[in-house]
């Protein structure tokens, strides 16, 4: 019986401030303005506004050889991949439109190309790319490459044709049949509004609960806590419990509010598993929150902290770059981010419909993660606070 009163008495202690901690939360406008702003006008603009494919690329032409086949290659330079700026009559106006970024590419066109092509010679032309931007860079040059390429075939097939009396079988040829799976538009919008809500909760997770142990003890209150019935233990609790149904919140507001209505993003797998492994991932990095007050004394400190601590996460996550194209020593590195068990975890839920026997491995990392920043965050948290 007493043990039954003392567990009301715990509970009933838990429930209290944990509603407290969120009465907080929404008395701090600012903060909260920020929380609301990041789950949906910031994934807004990342899934509307970034993109990975090649688009309106300023490309303008020196053509040396004026022929009806140097002006069938350029124009199929065309929309959406390049936006044609016009000629130029000297090489050194491409060279000055590259330089001020006024143009990206330069189509250098010999002359001779069409007489050349028509006696089956072999021919050249010259495309020079602004690489500063690397990725572009590289999209234009594919890109270029292939319509180049397609163009010579399409000359070499031709040539054949009129060489053989136009009775000849048509050239071998591999036919590729290409099928994408997941996203088979290739969407950039689904891809990018979901690495950014995920982010968005890394971020928050992080923040939130450092922000709630940072605050009271820059208004002085952590001592009032300290000396009321309640053990440490209780006093985090609710912290990381309020913060983590803010998020899950949050979460549901970027999901059903932006990406799903706006962006029409499939989700394919089981919500209630990607909201499952949502709480264990954000339950975590709450402990990595609380532990990140502990070694501060204002909120200036924990959010420098928290940009510590995120920076690198994201990075080895894998959504930017590919584990396989990182150094060994970052690719170990990866398996510490508990963002890298997160991202394969909601991509493999809500675009591939993976259950959890697929998921298993990332969802034994989280725990796994979790249960060390849990430790650490209680020991250190009992050593400052008990």
């Amino acid at each position: 019986m007493i043990k039954m009163m003392l567990s009301r008495v715990w509970w009933s202690r838990l429930q209290a401030m944990t509603w407290k901690e969120l009465l907080q939360l929404l008395r701090d406008p600012i903060l909260l303005v920020f929380v609301i702003y990041a789950f949906t006008a910031d994934i807004y603009n990342a899934a509307s506004g970034v993109s990975f494919q090649l688009n309106n690329a300023a490309l303008v032409l020196f053509d040396l050889d004026r022929s009806a086949a140097s002006r069938e290659l350029a124009g199929r330079f065309m929309p959406p991949e390049f936006k044609w700026l016009g000629g130029i009559t000297h090489n050194e106006q491409g060279q000055a439109l590259l330089d001020d970024g006024k143009a990206m590419a330069v189509l250098d066109i010999p002359p001779g190309f069409g007489a050349k092509l028509a006696r089956g010679e072999q021919q050249s032309v010259q495309l020079q790319i602004d690489a500063s931007n690397s990725v572009q860079g590289f999209l234009a040059s594919v890109d270029a490459t292939q319509i180049i390429a397609r163009y010579g075939l399409e000359q070499m097939a031709t040539r054949l044709g009129a060489e053989s009396g136009g009775v000849a079988g048509a050239p071998p040829a591999i036919d590729n049949a290409t099928r994408v799976w997941f996203n088979p538009n290739q969407n950039d919008a689904w891809f990018m509004g979901i690495s950014e809500l995920l982010n968005v909760v890394t971020l928050f997770s992080m923040l939130l609960p450092a922000a709630a142990m940072v605050r009271e003890k820059e208004r002085g209150t952590i001592e009032q806590l300290l000396v009321s019935p309640l053990s440490p233990l209780q006093i985090m609790m609710p912290k990381i419990i309020a913060m983590v149904a803010v998020i899950l919140g949050g979460i549901a507001l970027g999901l059903f509010g932006i990406l799903i209505p706006v962006f029409s993003i499939p989700v394919v797998g089981s919500l209630l598993v990607f909201f499952a492994v949502s709480t264990l991932y954000v339950s975590t990095l709450a402990g990595i929150g609380i532990l990140i007050a502990t070694v501060t004394n204002n909120m200036a400190q924990a959010g420098m902290m928290v940009i510590l601590i995120l920076a690198p996460m994201m990075f080895l996550s894998g959504a930017w770059t590919p584990p396989e194209a990182m150094p060994v020593v970052m690719r170990l590195g990866m398996y510490v981010s508990p963002l890298y068990y997160y991202i394969n975890a909601s991509y493999g839920i809500l675009m591939k419909g993976a259950g959890l026997m697929v998921l298993w491995p990332m969802l034994v990392g989280i725990i796994v993660i979790g249960m060390m920043v849990s430790t650490v965050t209680i020991l250190k948290f009992k050593k400052q606070f008990g």
